[in-house]
């Protein structure tokens, strides 16, 4: 009686499975959003997770908050041809993610140095401050003994892993520098730019602490033994340079390109420290490095920061993109059996933003994808752990309503119409736009997106009419007149993919990202 009523209900309830099933139309059911999507599902059952990985990649593009990542995928397909919304940048198709709280300690809408921190040491600080505590003050150097933070990258080469860190900003700048440095200013790029009291102090500038980083980890903890960091590439010579004209490089733009005021030449000191390195400062030296036998590489392409990637076509000597430099640092550091530790930042799509340019902006952020691409491409998703996330977000809003395909970068030209939409006001607007910032300009060709700061900044609305908003000098629109367009306090999102990845997900703090490196690499095992 018991065998009976268990098959006659089993059959009920494959039949009911079944009548379910058939009330989905065939429309529906044939539908590519509803397959695609079913798939989503499907791959994500498949999925297995291992908890330690052989090698981090972490990668932060420098103020790329959603919106970015939206108009980003929009232009990616637009340029590919495509209407543009159904895309995917590379590591959005990460299984795993996370949404990330980005406020500093003492600080509602954050800086770089101290998301920076947070990331790469575990523990979040005041804005403006590079590798130590909340109990800094922030200028003061006194205050720097006793709060000092170790970093992720640190870590690992104390525990014998190959470590890099690629950045298209200056080196020396906030979030490179809070992989290797400890500052009570993020300005302190170099001894020219700190107060007396500072060096009288004994605080010593970033870019000395790159070239110093071996001698100053093994000093501060006897008895260890460390090799260095394998790889630091990026822009910032100026600070390495003593501030004489004969020092200049081949493609100096300033008439004197060094900064430094203690006639220190830190690229010879570190060409001394490492003598079978290599220094390079052009694309043929970075084209010339064989990545099999290479042991140290130091890259300073620029004065300042690098070319945007729509500019880098005009710089003097030439320079590697983010791609190029990510593929050749993971080339470099795999050669250590044990392991590596790869940080890769993509500074400038914050220096779009903040020049309120969203051309440079966006480009910079799809060719950011394309590097995390590079990376997945050249490692073995059973035994590398790649991380993308920003710092923080931007003001940079997408507004309504433009129809479906119509160009990120135009004016919003509605559903069912071809002319663009007119405000209250009788003028049309763009679909990407800032609160704040220095506002409009139209600069046509211009693929230098700080040339802006070159005008007087001009706040509200304009008639962009007969203006190409497409144009790669176009600057957005602003409500709020400021010298400079800000950061934004809205979280930020973390993708992942590889051994501990299935760790990324929720609502988390941003000091969270290393104890994700921690937990993969364990860094801190006995």
């Amino acid at each position: 009686m018991h065998s009976r009523w268990i098959l006659r209900s089993l059959i009920a309830s494959a039949l009911a499975t079944s009548a379910q099933a058939a009330v989905l139309p065939d429309v529906q059911k044939s539908s590519s959003w509803y397959s695609n999507a079913e798939q989503v599902i499907t791959n994500k059952l498949a999925q297995t997770t291992k908890d330690k990985a052989k090698n981090v990649i972490l990668f932060v593009g420098d103020g790329m908050g959603i919106s970015t990542l939206t108009a980003a995928r929009i232009l990616q397909g637009q340029l590919a041809g495509q209407s543009g919304e159904e895309g995917y940048l590379s590591f959005e198709t990460f299984p795993y993610s996370a949404q990330v709280k980005t406020y500093n300690v003492d600080a509602q809408t954050p800086d770089s140095a101290g998301t920076m921190t947070a990331m790469i040491s575990g523990v979040k600080t005041d804005v403006g401050v590079i590798g130590v505590d909340e109990d800094i003050e922030r200028g003061n150097c006194a205050t720097v003994k006793g709060n000092e933070l170790v970093s992720a990258v640190e870590l690992a080469e104390i525990r014998g892993l190959s470590t890099g860190v690629v950045s298209t900003a200056r080196i020396t700048h906030a979030t490179p520098a809070a992989t290797y440095a400890k500052s009570a200013d993020r300005n302190w790029e170099d001894v020219s730019d700190m107060p007396e009291s500072a060096v009288a102090g004994g605080c010593e500038d970033i870019a000395s602490q790159l070239v110093n980083f071996e001698k100053n980890l093994e000093m501060r903890f006897p008895g260890i033994d460390v090799d260095g960091i394998e790889v630091a590439m990026g822009g910032g010579r100026r600070h390495f340079l003593p501030k004489d004209a004969a020092f200049n490089s081949a493609d100096a733009r300033s008439e004197v390109e060094g900064d430094r005021t203690d006639e220190r030449d830190l690229t010879a000191e570190w060409q001394a420290t490492y003598s079978s390195g290599t220094y390079v400062m052009d694309k043929a030296g970075f084209d010339a490095i064989d990545a099999s036998t290479a042991t140290k590489v130091l890259g300073l392409f620029n004065e300042s920061h690098m070319q945007y990637e729509a500019d880098r076509a005009n710089d003097i000597a030439g320079e590697p993109s983010l791609s190029e430099m990510t593929s050749k640092a993971i080339d470099i550091l795999d050669n250590n059996d044990k392991g590596y530790l790869l940080v890769v930042e993509s500074g400038r799509i914050d220096h779009g933003h903040h020049a309120g340019n969203a051309y440079n902006a966006l480009y910079d952020t799809v060719e950011f994808a394309k590097a995390v691409q590079a990376a997945a491409d050249a490692t073995d998703p059973e035994e590398t752990l790649i991380l993308v996330t920003a710092d923080h977000s931007h003001v940079f809003t997408i507004a309504g309503y433009p129809k479906r395909g119509n160009p990120i970068l135009g004016k919003v030209v509605s559903v069912g119409s071809d002319e663009p939409s007119l405000a209250s006001d009788g003028m049309p607007y763009t679909t990407l736009g800032y609160t704040n910032g220095r506002g409009f300009a139209d600069l046509g060709s211009e693929t230098n997106a700080d040339a802006i700061y070159g005008i007087d900044p001009n706040s509200g609305r304009k008639d962009i009419s007969a203006v190409d908003t497409k144009a790669p000098g176009f600057h957005q629109e602003t409500t709020i007149p400021l010298s400079s367009e800000t950061h934004a306090g809205e979280d930020i999102s973390l993708h992942a993919k590889g051994p501990g990845a299935h760790l990324a997900q929720g609502v988390v703090e941003q000091n969270v990202v290393f104890h994700l490196i921690n937990q993969s690499l364990g860094l801190l095992n006995d």
